[in-house]
């Protein structure tokens, strides 16, 4: 089953070559063509490193962190 950071993973080189090419395809030169490819691959990774972010499951911390008696 895939989940979303294999799809981010795919998507990445999808993101760099697609806009690349679709954007010299329109005309646009390589030399910015290339910046815009490489911008969207890079908001990918940002939105899947920062906004969903992988995190650890609450059953996971709260069983590998015991508190602490104070006597």
């Amino acid at each position: 089953m895939t989940g979303y950071y294999d799809i981010v993973l795919g998507l990445i080189p999808v993101a760099l070559l697609g806009i690349t090419a679709a954007l010299t395809f329109v005309g646009l030169s390589m030399t910015a063509a290339i910046p815009a490819g490489a911008f969207a691959a890079m908001v990918l990774i940002g939105h899947a490193m920062f906004v969903n972010a992988p995190v650890d499951s609450t059953e996971d911390v709260q069983s590998t962190h015991q508190p602490v008696n104070a006597d």
